[in-house]
């Protein structure tokens, strides 16, 4: 058979089998992460995106033979390891992905080592408590003890325990915690009648997410008032638990199923009574757009509750198309520098955020569609902190080259990253400007002048 370089036809994606026993057996895993790193040894076209292709290639040119089998297996940990499944180099760059015949998934093959190094190593007790987010999330909401955890954590001997105990780097950009919780304050609102559109769900069900819970509320409060401006009908979820992302970064994929178990019964419920189910945060978007839907392919929930999610801003410019979104707005922006974060990317919607933020009267726009390199704990372990600021460099520059007044970015982690990336990198770029950090939803309502 004559296999041609690339592939004409739209990507595919495979079903995760890791409920298959082959999946865990770690002599298949090597076999097909040899086949895997020869070809792109071969090819080469991802050495720009992140780490771990780099690493895989000074692995192969310094070994004995100048080839993947020089490699030494116990070395492909350090290319895994390099993998925080951005999926870019899936979506942007490998012309082997299926239906090609090579069958090349990247990502979810270093999704595959990771789970399997976890399920026969486990992982250090550091990271299993820093991926339980509602466990972490338990010092949110308690005004006292929040206030003194956060000022505790902005000390410098703090920070240096931290990096000595957690393995994060003191200098790496970290979430403070909320004196009050999105969801103790948030309450549901029907009041409005339900006006369904040719695109859209008339009703929203807002799904607050760990990071919105429990470190920015803000950002759920002004989704509210986007949508009580507009008058949509919305409900908080009832009950929710972690998304399960962070899980599924260490390769701890029965969290993830355990996670899946209280969320989706709760979801699947308001799917089927028609509402547009929405989360604020990309990666938690995600989750339930694809990621759990490979796992679960045959559960009807998980597919259902697929089909209803939506991020906020590829449902607003539907509802836009509907003509069912107000454009009374009232506050213009001057310049915002916005970054589309990977996880949006890979959502396949486009770039909605963009597209609204450009319906803003007096409004400047400087997209930036670049991997800032943060990539959630990854970004700020100790030992690869250093190649996150290097990674997200360009993103850091292009952002303050616009002299902006907003730094925006859908991921809030992304965009304190990049913050703190100006900060350190591109400061004289800003031409003497301090841009105000402020996630999109935030940019729409104050540009409504809610």
């Amino acid at each position: 058979m004559t296999v041609r370089e690339g592939s004409l036809e739209a990507p595919t994606r495979h079903p995760l089998a890791w409920k298959s026993p082959e999946f865990w057996d770690q002599a298949a895993l090597d076999k097909e992460l040899e086949r895997v790193f020869d070809i792109c040894h071969g090819c080469r076209r991802c050495v720009s995106l992140c780490g771990a292709f780099p690493t895989l290639f000074d692995l192969v040119d310094n070994g004995p033979t100048g080839e993947v089998d020089g490699v030494p297996k116990e070395k492909y940990k350090d290319v895994v390891d390099q993998c925080y499944l951005c999926d870019m180099c899936y979506m942007t760059k490998c012309p082997y992905v299926p239906p090609h015949p090579w069958n090349l998934d990247f990502p979810h093959l270093m999704l595959r080592a990771k789970a399997v190094h976890f399920r026969t190593h486990g992982a250090a007790a550091t990271d299993k408590f820093l991926t339980s987010t509602d466990k972490v999330g338990v010092f949110a909401g308690i005004p006292i003890v929040t206030q003194a955890v956060n000022a505790v954590n902005r000390t410098k001997p703090a920070r240096a325990l931290m990096e000595k105990t957690f393995g994060i780097d003191r200098n790496a950009w970290r979430p403070e915690f909320a004196t009050s919780k999105f969801r103790s304050v948030a309450r549901s609102n029907t009041a409005a009648p339900v006006r369904d559109g040719a695109k859209t769900p008339g009703k929203v069900a807002i799904f607050s997410t760990c990071y919105v819970n429990y470190n920015e509320p803000g950002i759920g409060h002004d989704l509210v008032r986007i949508l009580e401006h507009n008058e949509i009908p919305y409900v908080i979820v009832e009950k929710e638990a972690c998304c399960g992302m962070p899980k599924l970064e260490i390769g701890d994929l029965d969290s993830v199923e355990r996670l899946k178990n209280v969320n989706i019964p709760q979801l699947v419920k308001l799917a089927r009574e028609g509402y547009a189910i929405m989360t604020a945060i990309p990666s938690c978007t995600l989750m339930f757009k694809q990621e759990l839907p490979l796992m679960f392919p045959d559960d009807a929930d998980v597919q259902a509750v697929k089909d209803a999610m939506w991020d906020p801003f590829e449902y607003l410019v539907a509802r836009h198309k509907d003509g069912l979104l107000k454009t009374d707005f009232k506050r213009p922006l001057g310049t915002v520098s916005y970054h589309v974060p990977c996880h949006g990317r890979v959502q396949n919607i486009g770039r909605k955020t963009e597209e609204l933020l450009k319906l803003l009267p007096q409004t400047q726009v400087n997209t930036v569609e670049r991997c800032s390199g943060h990539s959630g704990l990854w970004g700020t372990r100790k030992q690869f902190h250093a190649m996150a600021m290097k990674i997200g460099k360009p993103v850091f520059r292009s952002m303050a080259g616009a002299k902006p007044d907003y730094i925006s970015s859908d991921c809030q982690l992304a965009g304190h990253h990049i913050e703190q990336g100006i900060e350190q990198f591109a400061r004289d770029a800003l031409g003497g400007k301090t841009p105000t950090i402020a996630h999109p939803i935030t940019l729409v309502r104050i540009a409504y002048g809610l």
